[in-house]
């Protein structure tokens, strides 16, 4: 089993002088002395350093109150999730899974063994309740793989206590800074480690061009963002956290939709086979996920209703039929992040962006092709919305709002990948788009709710429980759809008027 815990920490490099008195500030009362811990740490990585060349840490410690294992998943700058596991011989399954998508079929080995003297304060306030942990810690490094040589220093870390402000830290740094002690220059040990150590380095990050230019350069940033959204969510995919699987699912519907949209700018022949295993991706993360967010729309709905108005056990019936959609999606959707296959995809995508398949528009200025692609994105939509329009309350209609929900999700998607060249006008449109989708959403959410409705209506019947609560849940329903096809006109009208602008 692992847990977590989101550390907030600042670290300083010290001329060994030791810890400066940091009673009075930012309230605290006294600092007390916790005595000296010994810690012994090997950190794992690959040959080529993947993890630390996206900031994070993976070690082995013994010593200390939290000798274990621990992964350490960058949240933002000084700030990280620390997840824990117990102490074993080898890296745990469930945090070298959480590595996966950085570290894919290769191996991890230990590359630096650091060992620290850790001198503990505990900074507390008036009442003794503790505001953060201060260490003064004399450390020395070993390279273990990948070159050779040590290294040592002295470092003092400002840890905040569990629930802490974060202004806190603000305060304490500038007393340091007062008594001379810098910010370090590494954002971890293992960071200087490397540094100090004779061999290899973390490999740079792929940020692509420092200044998008040309059609291709405003494509590819837009590309090289969705492949780092998904890597980077595997890990909160994982671990189940919230809005993880809608994010990384948006990040592959992105990159496939900007595959089809700039086909004059990358060579379709090289990117529909992608973009037919980022649709495989996307549909093993909606598994469970659509039936999750319906049941959530159907149970609050039922909320709603006064106690009067529901017949028979229809709460049940809906925690059950939520209860037979969550069973085994999890699993499923764990092993299809372990699978080759989807490795494999990851890999395919470091290959487009470290060499991209690109056309020769590609090399043009961005404004005309971009915006030409977009407007022939918003054709599509245009063309699906009339018909929408034209037809009546029905079938029909149903499936072509359906349809123009999904080209608009790509018009909106086309047009910000335009925005950085086209300026105004781009915003405008995915900003509309964004309405139109999330309007057209409604409707095909309403669709979807009535169908499950008139199943839970047809089993309880034959139950023999009434079916009256269903009908009403499904009256509702259909008036929600109503108001959606009553509102289109007017936010088409608006949708078309910025494609003036």
């Amino acid at each position: 089993m692992t847990e977590t815990k989101r550390e907030i920490e600042r670290k300083y490099e010290s001329d060994e002088s030791g810890l400066p008195d940091l009673t009075g500030a930012g309230g605290v009362a006294s600092v007390l002395d916790r005595g000296v811990a010994e810690l012994d740490a090997t950190y794992y990585d690959t040959s080529d350093l993947r993890l630390a060349s996206a900031s994070i840490t993976l070690r082995r410690r013994t010593g200390g109150s939290d000798a274990g294992w621990h992964l350490k998943l960058p949240v933002g700058p000084g700030v990280r999730d620390e997840i824990r596991a117990p102490l074993s011989d080898a890296v745990p399954d469930e945090l070298a899974g959480l590595v996966r998508s950085r570290v894919r079929e290769g191996q991890l080995v230990p590359v630096v063994r650091l060992r620290s003297s850790r001198d503990v304060r505990d900074l507390v306030d008036a009442r003794g309740r503790l505001l953060a942990e201060a260490g003064v810690d004399a450390v020395r490094a070993d390279r273990l793989f990948g070159g050779e040589g040590s290294a040592q220093w002295t470092e003092i870390e400002v840890e905040l206590a569990d629930g802490g402000d974060p202004a806190f830290l603000d305060k304490v740094e500038k007393r340091l800074r007062k008594a001379g002690v810098r910010p370090s220059r590494s954002a971890s040990k293992l960071a200087r480690a490397l540094a100090e150590t004779k061999g290899g380095h973390p490999r740079p990050r792929d940020t692509g061009p420092a200044e998008p230019v040309t059609a291709g350069d405003h494509v590819m940033a837009y590309i090289r963002a969705q492949r780092d959204a998904i890597v980077e969510l595997d890990p909160a995919v994982r671990r189940d956290a919230e809005e993880a699987i809608h994010d990384m699912r948006v990040a592959t519907r992105r990159l496939r939709s900007t595959f089809r949209s700039f086909r004059k700018v990358l060579d379709r022949e090289l990117t529909d086979p992608i973009g037919a295993e980022l649709k495989w991706l996307a549909g093993e993360l909606g598994v469970g996920r659509d039936h999750e967010v319906l049941a959530e729309r159907l149970g609050a709905a039922l909320g709603e209703l006064p106690s009067v108005l529901v017949s028979g056990p229809v709460d049940e019936r809906l925690h059950s039929w939520a209860k037979a959609g969550e069973h085994g999606s999890r699993r499923r959707l764990l092993g299809v992040l372990d699978s080759p296959r989807y490795l494999t995809l990851l890999d395919t995508l470091d290959a487009v962006v470290a060499d991209p398949p690109t056309l020769k528009a590609a090399a043009r200025k961005p404004d005309k092709v971009l915006a030409k692609a977009v407007r022939k994105d918003f054709d599509k939509v245009s063309a699906l919305v009339g018909e929408a329009l034209e037809q009546p309350p029905g079938h029909d209609r149903d499936e072509a709002m359906h349809e123009a929900r999904k080209k608009a999700k790509r018009t909106r998607y086309a047009a910000e990948t335009a925005t950085p060249a086209v300026g105004g006008a781009a915003k405008t449109l995915a900003k509309c788009m964004k309405s139109l989708q999330s309007l057209l959403g409604e409707h095909q959410d309403s669709v979807m709710a009535r169908q499950t409705l008139r199943e839970l209506s047809a089993v309880a019947h034959a139950a023999g429980e009434s079916a009256f609560t269903y009908g009403l849940l499904y009256g509702r329903e259909e008036r929600r759809a109503e108001l959606a096809e009553e509102a289109l006109p007017q936010v088409w009208a608006a949708t078309q008027a910025s494609m003036e602008v």
